[in-house]
């Protein structure tokens, strides 16, 4: 089934239309950059632009930065606070004309990365990191989603702040640090995330992904930590899957 993927980021929303059989892109991307303010009104003005460029009209999946529950966004950390308990899925489906399903970022990614990259076949605790703005979690357990877990917010005591205000990509970024010097900070998070979920396989995601060579050897955790293979893609390509599943 080909449908439409969006993924909302915090720097850039982007499109395509997917082969959700073959967990492949069937278009090039569209990326427009995300309005700032990011209001509902306006992000949902660009989402409505890109299903016009692409002369969609089928079912559309559609990852968000927040806690998701029935449609209704419920937490808003890279966008903005009138996102908080909006009915984003309907709003999405009435302006669109066309069904929606609305899901967190990371998860929507987790599915993808579960269905047809790395993660594909592993069972026991699976879980996958989204590193960019911020950092999305999605946490598998033979398979099965474990839905909107926001591990990014998990408080890092000796840091004194969330764990994707130390350690996101942004943060390398706006404090220009080395790739050591952010792996170790990385290595300081994951450890504390396997202490309290041991997972059997730590998969990391992102665009920065492809630079895995640069920073993911800082990271000593027991279980194995990976590069997606799906990398940015991954966002759009599990949104489609869920739009086209509930379909």
């Amino acid at each position: 089934m080909i449908t439409l993927g969006i993924d909302i980021g915090g720097s850039g929303i982007k499109g395509a239309l997917v082969d959700t059989e073959k967990g492949e892109m069937v278009t090039d991307r569209l990326r427009i950059p995300t309005p700032q303010p990011a209001k509902p009104t306006a992000v949902i003005d660009v989402l409505k632009q890109i299903v016009d460029h692409f002369a969609h009209s089928g079912p559309i999946g559609v990852g968000i930065p927040g806690i998701v529950i029935n449609g209704v966004v419920l937490s808003a950390a890279n966008i903005d606070d009138e996102w908080l308990e909006f009915p984003g899925q309907q709003a999405m489906a009435d302006a669109t004309g066309c069904p929606v399903i609305l899901a967190n970022d990371a998860d929507v990614a987790g599915v993808a990365v579960m269905r047809f990259g790395a993660g594909k076949g592993v069972s026991g605790t699976v879980m996958i990191f989204t590193l960019g703005t911020g950092i999305g979690s999605a946490v598998f357990v033979d398979g099965r989603l474990v839905p909107n877990t926001e591990l990014g917010h998990l408080y890092l005591r000796n840091q004194k702040k969330d764990a994707e205000n130390y350690a996101a990509e942004r943060i390398r970024d706006e404090k220009n640090l080395s790739w050591k010097q952010w792996g170790k900070r990385l290595d300081k998070y994951f450890k504390h995330i396997e202490f309290l979920f041991s997972p059997e396989l730590i998969i990391i995601g992102g665009g920065v992904s492809k630079k895995h060579e640069e920073f993911l050897h800082y990271i000593k955790t027991r279980a194995p930590i990976i590069p997606a293979e799906l990398r940015n893609e991954a966002g759009i390509i599990g949104a489609a899957v869920l739009a086209a599943e509930a379909s």
